[in-house]
């Protein structure tokens, strides 16, 4: 049986996320997949689809709708790949649950205003040119492994070629593990 994997899209959910499939492909095969739409999970209003609207929403509560609702629907232990406010939805599931085997987060930079986390394997991803990457000293503080990608900006998990990589890493942990 393989073990499960849980994705979580970013604040676009799955409408404008065909680049999840370069995910899905590279680790079909090693896992169980399952995939959340993160506006679906935070309950949002889509009738006003851009990014500001979404992202308010997100910070509105939808963040923690979104980790009640994953709440209900996983109960059991799970790696966590999220993207953007999926990294954070995931983050704050791990902490409510008290662990998750492994949370890997790319460009979730609201994870910069948390002092708290979950237990587990984590490791973060960053472009290097996000502006809103937790800083150094919140990566220490944290005892987080924050890895950036040299030029790079917030969008870098839609790069088939960091896809590749990340999926590269997971699939070695577990073989690790």
């Amino acid at each position: 049986m393989k073990p499960k994997l849980i994705i979580l899209s970013d604040l676009w959910g799955l409408e404008k996320s065909q680049w999840i499939d370069y995910y899905k492909n590279n680790l079909q095969n090693s896992f169980e997949i399952k995939c959340y739409d993160s506006c679906e999970l935070g309950q949002l209003d889509q009738s006003i689809y851009s990014e500001e609207a979404l992202h308010k929403q997100f910070i509105n509560g939808g963040i923690e709708i979104g980790v009640q609702n994953l709440l209900k629907k996983e109960k059991d232990d799970a790696t966590i790949l999220g993207f953007s406010v999926g990294g954070t939805i995931g983050w704050k599931y791990g902490i409510a649950r008290s662990g998750i085997k492994s949370l890997y987060a790319v460009s979730s930079t609201r994870l910069r205003y948390e002092v708290n986390k979950p237990r587990g394997n984590i490791a973060l991803y960053f472009g290097s040119e996000d502006n809103y990457k937790p800083t150094k000293d919140w990566c220490n503080k944290m005892n987080v492994a924050c890895i950036e990608e040299i030029d790079k900006g917030h969008q870098v998990y839609m790069e088939s070629d960091f896809a590749k990589k990340l999926c590269k890493k997971i699939i070695n942990a577990f073989a690790l593990s």
